[in-house]
């Protein structure tokens, strides 16, 4: 007979409640307690998900980030250097305090030029995506609209291809005064470390000016548009007026270098296309010309950026997560729209290598053959490791010549084993690989598949063909830099032809002013592995739109090679090589040549990189890299020595730690 249940009276939710409590009061604490795990088993509620992990990690590190930022805004703004003191021992006074005690003091204005990553840009006018944005930086400060609205940030920095002036509608200028360049973004100085020193013996805004610009535009062009080079002329002008006729002291750094070479032979020309200033107004107004890291022959990196918008970390960065910077990421294609913009940029073809082979070598020679990069730091006048004990490199020699090889093994090859297919004449072809690459134009599209594979059978690139490939593959962009900037040597510097405007920037095409009073300093960091020649490949991925690479798999494991991730290093600054910054102020300017037919004195001044001891020192005061440098003590206090009235012989001279000398007399170039 089956069992029959009899059904259970329901009891309410409260009275439930009721009895689970007395019922728990009753029971004995561990089988509460075992009671208690059971229930919240019984509901998942034990489990650890994917998201709590997430959730639990992002607060950990909130929680550390605030707290740290709460110590250091709390604790004594002299602890870092204590501990700094504590370990290396008590730090050397600031080129401000030093002098000061000397007794120097402010004597010739001084005029900042920066370069191309140190100058700030805001909106005057913009699209409806940069509503709010009137007069905010959207180069330099914090880059918070970078984050907010790439495209929109993209669509605003990049010029007009066609004339590489104002796009329409939008209106992105300068910032004006000492804070356009003081620091690049929070806590990241620029100039700011150079003006407090000079600060610390009588300088001010009515001494120092900063001769802020579009590093954007082609040179000629900031005259057109803003009227930059004439504002720098008068304020020179103005300020050599009002400190007693003292001349002034110019610093520029990186791009600014060149931008002021070009401002030299402008003010000196006839209106309109020069300031009218006449033959001697450089004579009368500039005490000296102290160079920053200054590319005066060009840096092969800017090759680089042309061709496959890449240097050595962003070629390391591809290659420790292939397709990511190529795939289209939240509707970015970060790489191609990199491209887009720098090519609308004039200015970045005033950094392409300038001399050709005679400066930069061929196929089987380079001024810096033999030259090896040991990581030790160089002693004064020795270069780095160039041969081994007994006489012999241990390391493969480098052909630096060959800016771009497509393959280790063209690179390395003899050069009578190399089938060059000339590429110059090869017909371009109407197809793309990747059609989905249309929403981002570049100049790729136009070559097709056939002119793409010309590129990679010419194998090998030397400074002359280079210039050759970026009008082949990107005719639209050299067409307008053409129009502005020149890469030769000239053979006769009285030709009328070298008026132009174009060829003022580049020193083997132009003269120096005559003002055999003033001096022109070379000043630039050595010791760090820079960036000289690239080894290439085919890019195959679906997902590319730039068809070519930096084959970062192209490496030497030996500590001393000079090959890393496809780069081929030398000596320099980390973006400027010692042969663009030396050159001209230890060989061609150095005495009264062709290019320096007054005598202008010229000093060479080197400064071996030393990094950091400590975290706590920030970037160092003992730094060589190419921005870094600006708060190396010792370059700090060589300009300041020349602005309060000291020359090349107070400061020393030359200071040479590089095989700069030697590998300029390698060159054979008509003085």
């Amino acid at each position: 007979m089956p069992l029959i249940h009899r059904k259970k009276p329901q009891t309410p939710p409260s009275e439930e409640v009721v009895n689970a409590d007395e019922d728990s009061q009753k029971k004995p604490p561990h089988e509460s307690s075992s009671s208690s795990k059971t229930h919240k088993k019984s509901n998942g509620g034990g489990k650890w998900s994917c998201v709590d992990s997430c959730c639990w990690f992002i607060g950990c590190v909130c929680v550390t980030w605030w707290f740290l930022l709460f110590l250091y805004n709390a604790m004594p703004a002299s602890f870092p250097q204590y501990v700094t003191e504590r370990i290396t021992g008590p730090l050397p006074d600031p080129p401000g305090v030093k002098l000061k005690k000397e007794g120097l003091k402010a004597q010739h204005p001084v005029v900042f030029i920066p370069g191309i990553v140190t100058g700030g840009l805001e909106l005057w006018e913009g699209k409806q995506c940069a509503d709010g944005l009137f007069r905010k930086r959207l180069w330099g400060g914090t880059f918070g609209e970078v984050y907010k609205r790439p495209l929109c940030w993209v669509e605003h920095m990049s010029l007009d291809n066609e004339t590489g002036l104002d796009p329409e509608g939008i209106r992105v200028r300068a910032v004006s005064g000492l804070v356009a360049a003081d620091y690049f973004a929070p806590g990241y100085f620029v100039w700011a470390v150079l003006i407090a020193n000079l600060a610390h013996i009588g300088y001010e805004e009515k001494n120092m000016y900063m001769a802020a610009y579009d590093w954007r535009l082609s040179f000629q062009n900031t005259e057109v548009r803003d009227q930059t080079l004439s504002r720098m002329k008068s304020n020179i002008e103005l300020m050599v007026s009002t400190n007693g006729g003292k001349k002034a002291v110019i610093v520029p750094h990186s791009m600014g270098v060149l931008y002021f070479l070009h401002f030299m032979k402008w003010v000196e020309e006839p209106a309109p296309m020069g300031g009218g200033g006449g033959p001697n107004w450089c004579a009368k107004y500039i005490k000296a010309v102290m160079n920053i890291g200054g590319p005066f022959l060009g840096v092969p990196k800017a090759v680089s950026g042309l061709f496959s918008a890449e240097a050595k970390d962003v070629a390391v960065a591809r290659a420790i997560a292939p397709g990511f910077l190529d795939t289209d990421i939240f509707r970015l294609q970060t790489l191609q729209h990199i491209m887009r913009m720098t090519r609308t940029w004039d200015s970045t073809m005033s950094m392409l290598p300038k001399g050709g082979d005679t400066i930069w070598g061929g196929l089987d020679w380079s001024p810096e053959k033999g030259h090896t990069c040991c990581g030790k730091k160089q002693k004064r006048n020795e270069t780095c490791g160039e041969a081994g004990e007994n006489g012999v490199s241990k390391i493969k020699p480098v052909n630096y010549g060959r800016m771009i090889s497509f393959g280790k093994d063209i690179a390395e090859a003899a050069s009578s084993e190399i089938n060059n297919i000339d590429f110059r004449g090869a017909v371009k072809g109407q197809s793309f690989p990747n059609h989905t690459c249309r929403d981002v134009w570049t100049e790729y599209h136009d070559m097709g598949i056939a002119g793409i594979k010309a590129i990679a059978e010419y194998k090998v690139y030397t400074a002359d063909a280079v210039i050759d490939l970026l009008h082949y593959v990107a005719p639209k962009m050299m067409a307008r830099g053409s129009a502005h900037f020149s890469y030769g040597i000239a053979d006769d510097l009285d030709d009328p032809k070298y008026k132009d405007p174009k060829y003022w920037s580049n020193p083997l095409e132009t003269k120096l002013p005559n003002a055999p009073e003033m001096e022109i300093f070379s000043l630039y960091g050595v010791g760090i592995p820079t960036e000289r020649a690239y080894v290439y490949k085919l890019n195959q991925s679906p997902d590319s739109c730039i068809p070519f690479q930096i084959f970062t798999s192209a490496h030497e494991e030996d500590e001393d090679s000079c090959l890393k991730a496809g780069v081929y290093n030398v000596d320099g600054d980390e973006t400027v090589p010692v042969l663009s910054s030396g050159y001209m102020c230890a060989k061609a300017w150095r005495g009264k040549t062709r290019f320096n037919p007054s005598g202008i004195k010229t000093y060479v001044r080197e400064y071996n990189h030393s990094p950091p001891a400590n975290l706590l020192e920030g970037r160092g005061t003992q730094s060589g890299a190419h921005v870094d440098i600006m708060g190396n003590f010792a370059l700090i206090e060589d300009i300041m020595r020349v602005a309060a009235g000291g020359n090349g012989s107070d400061i020393g001279h030359d200071q040479v730690y590089s095989g700069i000398y030697e590998w300029s007399d390698r060159i054979d170039l008509k003085l």
